[in-house]
C-alpha cells in the first residue's frame, strides 16, 4: 500500500498524521526522561541510606562480630546495587532519551522539507489552472463580442436606410471580432492542454513521490520507536547479572553469620584476666574463750599448748581481696612465713614485718580503686600511657596492638632512611643532580624518629612483659590453689583454716629449695642462638663492642639488626660482638622468635626470684 496512490487527495490528513507521529515520539522521550530521573533519585536515596547506616569509623571501632560484618557487607552490596541503578539511568539518558531527541529534530526537518515540496507542487498546479481559466474567460468574452458584431452587421446590411459606409464599418468590425475570438480560442486550447499535462504530473508523479517520502519517514519513525523500546529493555537486562551478584553477595553475607564466633569475640573483648575470688575462710573469734565443753565442735580449729594455728592470721589477710584485687606477689611454691608461738592462755597479735603490712595495705587500696577506674574509662576519662587502668587481658591486647603499630611506623622510617641514603649516594656520584648536604637534615630527622620509635617500642615491650609475667604467675597460683583445694583427707591448702589430720596441725610447711630454678633461670645465661652467618668480607673490629672476623668465617647470630646496620654475633670460642650487617650473609632459624621469647621469659623469671630472695616486693 502506497500513500501516493491511495491517498493522493489526503494531503492535509497526512500533514496532521506526520505531526502526530513526531509528537508521540517526543512523548515517549519524555517518559524515558522521567524514568531515568526516578532511577537517579532511587540510586541517590540508596546511597544516602548506605551512608547513614555505615558511618566512617576509626580502626579501633571497626566491627568484628560476624553479624555486624555481614550487615556492612550487605550495605556494600546495596551500594553496588545503587551504582547499577545509576548505570541504568546513565544508559537510558545516553542511548534512549538522547537518541530520541536527536531523531525527533531530524524528523521535524525532514517533514518540513516534504511538506514544502508538496505545497510548491500544489501552488504550481493552481497557477496553471488560473492561466487556463483566464484564457477560457477571455475566449468566452471574445466570442460574445464577435456574435454581437455579427448581429449589428446583419441589421445594417438589411436596413435600406443604412449607408454603404456604415455597412462597411460594421463588416470590418465583425472581421476583427472574429479574428480576436479565434486567437482567444487558440490561447485557451494551449492553456488547457498545459494545465492537463501539469495536473497529470502533479497527481501521478510529484504528489506520489512526496507522499512516498512522508510514508518512508513515518515508517522509519515507527522502526526507531521499536528499537528504542528494545534498547530500553536491554539497558535493564544488561545490569541484571551484576544485580544478581549483589543479591548473591547479600545471601553469602547472611550465611557468614556465626553465633559461636560472635560469642568468642565477646569473651575476647571483655575478658579481664582477673582470677575469680576464692572461698571466704572461717574466721574464728572464739580462740581466747576458755571452753569447758568438748573441743570437737565443727569449725573450731585445734590448739595445742595454747598455740593458735598460724594459718588463720595469714588466711585472713590473704582472702579478704575482692574481684579486682591483687594477691600478694609471692610465688605459689613459697608458703607464708610461720608465726611466732605464744604462751599458753595468752593471745598476742602476730607481728608482721612493716614492709609486708604496707604491701598488703597498698594492694587492698589498689583493689578498691580498680572498680571505679573502669567507670571513668567509659565516661571518657583520660587513659594512662601504660594502660594500667585496663584489666590485664585487655591491657595485653592493647599493648600488643600498639607495639605492632609502632613497628610498622619504624619500618616506614627505616625505608625512608634507606631511600634518602641511596639518593645521597646518587647525588654524591652525580653532583649535577642535587646537593648531598641538603638531604642530611632529613636523614638526621629520620634517624631521630627511629630512635624515638625504638624507645617507645622498648617501653611498651617492657610493659607487655610485665603484664605477661603477672598473668603467668597468677595462672600458676590458681593451678596450685586448685590442686590444694582437691587435696585428699580433707586437708586444705596453706591458705585454709583447718585440717582433719591432727598430726599435721602444727607441722611446719615444707620449705622450698632456694635453688629450684637456678638451673633453668640463670642470670648469666648467654643470649640464645637464633641463626648463623657467613662473613662475606673481612672486618678489623677496631671500634669498641665490635668483633674481628675473617672472610668466609662462620659465626652464630644472637641478635638481629635493629635497623642501625649492626648484627650481634658470637664466635665458636664464645667471644661476642657486633659486625656490619652488610658484611655477612645471615640465615635465621625458623624457631628463632620462640627462642627469643623464651629467653625474655627466663630473664623475667630470674629477676623475679632474685627479688623474692632479697625480700623486696615485686
Amino acid at each position: 500500500m502506497s500513500w501516493g496512490t491511495d491517498l493522493w487527495d489526503q494531503f492535509e490528513n497526512l500533514d496532521k498524521h506526520s505531526q502526530w507521529g513526531i509528537d508521540f515520539l517526543e512523548r515517549y522521550a519524555k517518559f524515558v526522561k522521567e524514568r531515568l530521573e526516578i532511577e537517579q533519585t532511587y540510586a541517590k536515596q540508596l546511597r544516602s541510606l548506605v551512608k547513614k547506616y555505615c558511618p566512617k569509623r576509626s580502626k579501633e571501632d571497626e566491627p568484628r562480630f560476624t553479624s555486624c560484618l555481614s550487615f556492612y557487607s550487605i550495605l556494600n552490596e546495596l551500594n553496588d546495587y545503587a551504582g547499577q541503578r545509576e548505570v541504568v539511568a546513565e544508559e537510558m539518558g545516553h542511548r534512549v532519551y538522547g537518541e530520541l531527541m536527536r531523531y525527533s529534530q531530524d524528523l521535524k526537518a525532514e517533514r518540513k522539507h516534504h511538506l514544502q515540496e508538496g505545497r510548491k507542487a500544489q501552488q504550481y498546479l493552481d497557477q496553471c489552472w488560473k492561466h487556463m481559466d483566464n484564457s477560457k474567460k477571455k475566449f468566452e468574452r471574445e466570442c460574445k463580442e464577435a456574435e454581437k458584431s455579427q448581429l449589428i452587421y446583419e441589421r445594417l446590411d438589411n436596413d435600406i436606410n443604412a449607408t454603404k459606409s456604415e455597412v462597411e464599418k460594421a463588416k470590418s468590425q465583425l472581421y476583427l471580432r472574429q479574428h480576436m475570438a479565434e486567437e482567444s480560442k487558440n490561447e485557451y486550447a494551449a492553456q488547457l492542454q498545459n494545465f492537463n499535462s501539469e495536473q497529470w504530473k502533479h497527481f501521478n508523479v510529484a504528489i506520489p513521490q512526496i507522499f512516498k517520502n512522508l510514508q518512508d519517514m513515518d515508517e522509519r519513525r515507527t522502526v526507531k520507536l521499536g528499537e528504542m523500546y528494545r534498547c530500553f529493555a536491554e539497558v535493564e537486562r544488561r545490569v541484571i547479572p551484576i544485580i544478581s551478584k549483589c543479591l548473591e553477595g547479600m545471601v553469602t553475607a547472611a550465611k557468614n553469620v556465626n553465633e559461636r564466633r560472635d560469642s568468642g569475640i565477646v569473651v575476647e573483648s571483655f575478658k579481664s584476666g582477673f582470677e575469680p575470688p576464692g572461698d571466704f575462710p572461717f574466721e574464728d573469734f572464739s580462740q581466747n574463750i576458755q571452753r569447758t565443753g568438748s573441743d570437737g565442735t565443727i569449725g573450731t580449729p585445734k590448739m595445742e599448748g595454747g598455740k593458735p594455728d598460724p594459718k588463720h592470721a595469714v588466711s585472713r589477710t590473704k582472702n579478704k581481696l575482692w574481684l579486682f584485687g591483687k594477691k600478694p606477689k609471692i610465688p605459689p611454691s613459697i608458703p607464708p612465713p610461720s608465726l611466732p608461738s605464744f604462751p599458753s592462755g595468752h593471745f598476742q597479735t602476730p607481728k608482721f614485718s612493716t614492709e609486708r603490712i604496707a604491701n598488703h595495705l597498698s594492694e587492698m587500696k589498689n583493689a578498691k580503686s580498680k572498680i571505679p577506674s573502669f567507670r571513668t574509662v567509659k565516661r571518657g576519662a583520660p587513659t594512662l600511657e601504660d594502660l594500667s587502668h585496663l584489666p590485664p587481658e585487655q591491657r595485653r591486647k592493647k599493648l600488643q596492638h600498639r607495639i605492632d603499630e609502632l613497628n610498622k611506623e619504624l619500618q616506614k622510617e627505616m625505608d625512608q632512611r634507606d631511600a634518602l641514603n641511596k639518593m645521597k649516594d646518587v647525588y654524591e656520584k652525580n653532583p649535577q643532580m642535587g646537593d648531598p648536604g641538603s638531604l642530611q637534615p632529613k636523614i638526621s630527622e629520620t634517624i631521630c624518629n627511629m630512635e624515638k620509635l625504638r624507645s617507645e617500642i622498648h617501653k611498651n615491650e617492657s610493659w607487655l612483659a610485665e603484664v605477661e609475667g603477672k598473668h603467668g604467675s597468677r595462672s600458676e597460683r590458681r593451678a596450685s590453689a586448685d590442686v590444694n583445694h582437691h587435696a585428699p583427707h580433707g586437708r586444705e591448702s596453706p591458705e585454709g583454716s583447718y585440717t582433719d589430720d591432727h598430726s599435721q596441725e602444727h607441722r611446719s610447711p615444707p620449705q622450698p629449695d632456694p635453688h629450684e630454678f637456678d638451673d633453668e633461670f640463670d642470670d648469666d645465661d648467654p643470649l640464645p642462638v637464633i641463626g648463623h652467618c657467613k662473613a662475606l668480607y673481612s672486618f678489623d673490629g677496631s671500634n669498641e663492642g665490635t668483633l674481628v672476623m675473617k672472610e668466609n668465617e662462620v659465626l652464630y647470630v644472637i641478635e638481629e639488626d635493629k635497623g642501625d646496620g649492626w648484627t650481634r654475633v658470637r664466635k665458636q670460642g664464645g667471644e661476642e660482638g657486633y659486625v656490619p650487617t652488610s658484611y655477612v650473609e645471615i640465615t635465621l632459624e625458623k624457631n628463632s622468635k620462640d627462642k627469643s621469647e623464651h629467653f625474655l621469659w627466663r630473664s623475667f623469671r630470674s629477676s623475679f626470684h632474685a627479688d623474692e630472695e632479697s625480700g623486696d616486693p615485686v
